[in-house]
């Protein structure tokens, strides 16, 4: 914890008691014990807040790359041309034969 051995905070605890007398330091110490976990509370709210902010822009994100195939998909499906000689359904060619442009000689 920040790099304070046990030596150290009891150096710091005793400063303390001298500083501050036993009366006011279990007071101080009350409050600080509260602002902590005031502070951890609010710490763990804002967490919780991005990690949801993450989730929706995920989501977001997974629906978009959908969409995105989806409409490459349907448009690879409409843009299928026939292959060279093949006839198209409900072209005029289905309906006459073109005449013959050289009619045989008789």
């Amino acid at each position: 914890m920040f790099g304070i051995g046990m030596p150290e905070l009891m150096v710091i605890m005793v400063v303390a008691l001298v500083v501050l007398g036993p009366k006011r330091l279990p007071e101080i110490a009350r409050a600080l014990g509260k602002g902590l976990a005031e502070f951890r509370r609010a710490t763990s709210d804002v967490t919780e807040e991005i990690h949801k902010a993450q989730r929706a822009i995920e989501e977001e994100a997974r629906a978009a790359d959908a969409a995105t195939r989806r409409a490459a998909a349907s448009k690879k499906t409409a843009t299928v041309t026939p292959a060279e000689g093949a006839v198209a359904v409900g072209s005029p060619a289905d309906a006459a034969p073109a005449p013959d442009p050289d009619p045989p000689a008789e």
